[in-house]
């Protein structure tokens, strides 16, 4: 496994000049980028327009209350929570595994998950009718939850033994059961309609038009304690930078970190994969963008990633929503066609600076 090039100095702020202003800097852009969210979209109600009819006292028509309070704020929230969750999962791998490569998905969380979606669309009218109501819309974001913990758990199974989790173990799993649910993901492909594949297609690219509150509601459960905790785990990823043996005789608990971090990336990434389908590169791309800015120190990346991660995945949504209106792109093509892009001019500036 290919150690993490960046090496954690001692437990301190980083003496980066931006560091301590990253912080404050990035909450305002994402306020500001939140702000601008709000008044974009194809059916013409703006910021200005809505900021009018409230401090006039008029209030908003009917139609306008139901774009705002119905689809655009349930939007950005499912859009900020997703970005955060994904961002933090991805910066949790990376200093897990110690390999800047990793993402949500070395764990088989969207293997995972994407197996329990493609099973509730091309299956899922299999099932007794009075369970397909009292799940409606919702049977496809629990069915892509569950596949996502039941390969995670799985996968800690196999990994631990003896009370200690191996992570080199758990990554060679993960491309297993990545590769095998790939292969039934293609069989279940194969024996899918016209319109199941159409669907299988969409979710697949990831997009959040099908924002509501209760999705919102479902994020919250499990997206922002993994939010909360993320920090806590901070220190005990700066340590795990410098070898399991090290970390331990540092006092920190090695297999509580590592069990603790699977568990919220768990959580995080299929969480987000359940009510906004596949969407790349968030989790990839931001811990690289904050290393640059910011350095390695875990203390400062974890919160960092949550701000940039919801801040990119809420810009991405808006170009998704007005590049072609009033038609809408899916938001996993917007985060392909930016992140490829960016991670590559990110592997070219270290590769420049390592002189290689």
């Amino acid at each position: 496994m290919v150690a993490l090039p960046l090496p954690v100095a001692a437990q301190r702020r980083p003496g980066r000049p931006l560091a301590r202003l990253a912080t404050p800097g990035l909450l305002v852009l994402l306020i500001a980028v939140s702000v601008i969210s709000v008044g974009t979209g194809a059916a013409g109600l703006s910021l200005s327009q809505i900021a009018s009819d409230l401090v006039s006292g008029a209030g908003l028509s009917q139609r306008d209350h139901v774009i705002l309070f119905d689809i655009r704020l349930p939007r950005l929230m499912i859009g900020l929570l997703v970005g955060a969750g994904l961002a933090v999962s991805g910066a949790l791998m990376q200093g897990l595994f110690r390999n800047p490569l990793a993402d949500p998905g070395i764990v088989g969380v969207g293997a995972g998950s994407g197996l329990g979606a493609v099973l509730a669309i091309v299956l899922g009218g299999l099932l007794p009718a009075g369970l397909l109501s009292a799940v409606g819309a919702q049977l496809i974001p629990v069915a892509a939850f569950a596949g996502g913990w039941v390969t995670v758990i799985l996968l800690y199974r196999v990994a631990t033994q003896g009370g200690r989790t191996s992570v080199p173990t758990m990554l060679l799993a993960g491309i297993a059961v990545g590769a095998f649910s790939g292969a039934i993901t293609g069989m279940l492909v194969y024996i899918a309609n016209d319109q199941q594949l159409r669907d299988l297609t969409f979710w697949g690219l990831g997009s959040l038009a099908g924002a509501s509150w209760s999705k919102v509601g479902s994020g919250v459960v499990f997206i922002l304690p993994v939010l909360l905790l993320a920090p806590f785990l901070g220190r005990g990823l700066n340590a795990l930078a410098l070898g399991e043996a090290q970390a331990a005789h540092m006092g920190v608990q090695v297999q509580l970190v590592k069990r603790l971090a699977i568990l919220a990336v768990a959580a995080s990434a299929g969480a987000s994969v359940a009510v906004a389908g596949g969407i790349g590169f968030i989790g990839i791309v931001v811990p690289h963008l904050l290393r640059l800015l910011t350095g390695p120190d875990h203390r400062l990346l974890l919160p960092n990633a949550a701000l940039l991660g919801a801040t990119l995945l809420v810009l991405a949504d808006m170009l998704a929503r007005t590049l072609v209106a009033p038609a809408e792109m899916p938001i996993g093509i917007v985060t392909a066609t930016i992140g490829a892009p960016v991670f590559l001019w990110i592997l070219l500036r270290r590769r420049g600076i390592a002189g290689f």
